[in-house]
């Protein structure tokens, strides 16, 4: 596919921070910028804006870069950028505080080329003395390298998602493979992930862990067997892999086994002790005869002890041995009718509204809502009125056009730090669906931030709350709210409440998405779109939805388009509006 807008306006401001830090004519950096900010200002898409020359803040030298971009997806400019610049330099974009002007003082005057020298720099007080800088700015560039310089224990789902689809783009192409999954926290989609576990069921072992040990980016050998072989790899942090080598027989209860979670597989134990077994990785053992039984599939492996599958994600060690001894039809990810949550190039979004529905219909959905932010994000080139009632003739016309998908117009509207909203009702009401989310003044007090959000879910046009508590799972703990009373509220006034799919998000947490299905509230997954791409966050979300045991009775997007419109007028009729 093409590259899209967003892909574009990224890669121009890389263009100006590269040439920051190199030190170029600020001119130079700031048309790079400026042409940027007008692509992000143009609601066309990058295919539809022929020329971009005749874009303010365009000329003539970065519409040829463009163009060239958008032909080949590189340019020889930006080529000639990372040629020039130590490679270590681009690391220091990571700390806080740093952009690519300071770096470019840090590489031209003191001589700084990655997160090693500018250490030395910092300790040798040397930063301190260069404008901009000072005695604080470089205790906190020092701190910041101390935090960042020693992995965590465990790391960001999202993180360790994108190691996990590099190992699986290597195994494919491994010989001997009979079968492969992951396992461990990432297979049951854990917050927070420590290493990666594999299973291989192989035809040859020892074919298979030689080619293993030659993959590239391996930069520590820690187990070197038939049966195991573990590695190291090396990105932004080194992570574990382990992988199982198997035989096909085996393969379900090593799977089962290494899954977990540990206080899972205790009850599991528990259960085949009280039939006179034995679990194991390898198969059930019986304790009298010693006879090991094994299973082509977990599906079999658990109607052995009378129980339906328990999926992964729901393998807690809670009460799944009691509540699986029934059948449970839990969320999948085919129940799911609709994304509710998505962006198109009217702000900050890489592609159309005609695009993104295409790419739903793609996946069989029966309708979406186009919800853009609204005007109070500047940074995302939020909609104003005018430009939202524009957007609104436009997903009139696609909706013209389809007759297999249903395009609903919305917002993504802040709640401004006072409290209010960033529209009057009489613009509200004239949308099919309203998102209202709090992208500003994380630092409040609790108090503060409960009526914010108390504003919005008392409004009779407001069906959702996205991302309800604003983290970012490794980066951001998000706002202080107290979400025991965000739910009971939320089930009182008839809003929803958003598992964000997104896996860098998956707000809510499982512990809240529990509590929000006991107190009847409406929970929303959606994937918070800005480009096509990301539409398969919806496997994360719903798979993290398992986590909480949600049923899809309780999942508004995967109800039916006339029980969805009857949910958003509910609301409004609750309210007293007709």
């Amino acid at each position: 596919m093409r590259m899209n807008k967003k892909e574009m306006i990224q890669l121009l401001e890389k263009i100006a921070v590269y040439m920051e830090i190199k030190g170029e004519n600020p001119f130079k950096v700031s048309a790079y910028r400026k042409a940027a900010g007008a692509l992000e200002k143009d609601e066309r898409t990058l295919d539809e804006i022929h020329d971009p020359s005749e874009l303010s803040g365009i000329g003539k030298g970065t519409a040829s870069v463009i163009e060239e971009l958008r032909e080949t997806g590189t340019s020889e400019l930006l080529e000639e950028l990372k040629k020039d610049i130590p490679e270590g330099l681009l690391a220091l974009l990571k700390l806080p505080g740093l952009g690519g002007k300071k770096i470019g003082r840090l590489y031209q005057e003191l001589g700084v080329v990655d997160v090693q020298t500018l250490k030395a720099a910092c300790e040798e007080e040397k930063v301190q003395k260069l404008s901009g800088f000072g005695a604080k700015s470089e205790e906190k560039i020092l701190a910041t390298i101390e935090e960042i310089g020693s992995r965590p224990e465990r790391l960001p789902l999202a993180y360790m998602m994108e190691i996990a689809d590099w190992v699986d783009a290597r195994l494919e192409d491994l010989k001997g493979i009979i079968r492969y999954e992951r396992a461990g926290s990432l297979r049951r989609i854990e917050e927070t992930v420590k290493d990666l576990d594999y299973i291989i069921a192989v035809e040859d072992a020892e074919e298979v862990r030689r080619q293993l040990v030659a993959m590239e980016s391996v930069t520590n050998i820690i187990a070197d067997g038939t049966s195991k072989v573990s590695l190291e790899v090396s990105f932004d942090f080194t992570v574990g892999i382990d992988f199982r080598l198997v035989k096909d027989e085996e393969f379900a209860t090593t799977l089962h086994h290494f899954t977990g979670s540990k206080e899972h597989n205790v009850l599991m134990r528990q259960l085949a002790k009280a039939q006179g077994e034995k679990v194991s990785e390898y198969g059930v053992e019986s304790l009298d005869s010693g006879k090991v039984k094994t299973f082509a599939s977990e599906k079999e492996f658990y109607k052995h002890f009378n129980l339906h599958y328990i999926p992964p994600e729901a393998r807690s060690g809670l009460h799944e041995t009691e509540i699986f001894k029934e059948p449970k039809e839990l969320l999948q990810i085919n129940d799911i009718r609709a994304d509710l949550h998505m962006h198109t190039t009217w702000s900050d979004g890489g592609y159309s509204v005609k695009e993104m529905a295409e790419a739903a219909r793609e996946r069989g959905y029966e309708y979406i809502a186009i919800t853009d932010h609204s005007k109070f994000l500047q940074v995302a080139n939020g909609l104003n009125e005018d430009r939202l009632k524009r957007q609104q003739e436009e997903i009139q016309r696609v909706n013209e056009a389809m007759d297999d998908i249903t395009i609903f117009s919305g917002i993504e509207m802040d709640i401004r730090p006072d409290g209010t909203l960033d529209f009057e009702d009489e613009t509200l009401m004239e949308l099919d669906f309203v998102i209202a989310s709090i992208h500003s003044s994380f630092s409040q007090k609790r108090e503060t931030i409960m009526k914010r959000l108390e504003t919005a879910l008392t409004n009779p046009y407001v069906n959702l709350i996205a991302h309800p508590t604003g983290r970012l799972i490794g980066r951001r703990e998000g706002y202080d709210v107290d979400v025991e009373q965000l739910i009971e509220k939320a089930a009182k006034t008839g809003t929803a409440l958003e598992l964000n799919a997104n896996p860098h998000r998956l707000d809510l947490s499982a512990k809240w998405l529990k509590l929000a299905a006991e107190k009847g509230a409406v929970i929303s997954i959606n994937t918070d779109s800005h480009q096509t791409s990301t539409f398969k966050f919806m496997e994360v979300g719903t798979g993290f939805a398992r986590k909480a045991m949600l049923t899809k009775d309780q999942v508004l997007n995967t109800w039916s388009k006339d029980d969805f419109l009857s949910f958003v007028n509910k609301k409004q009729n609750n309210s007293g509006e007709k």
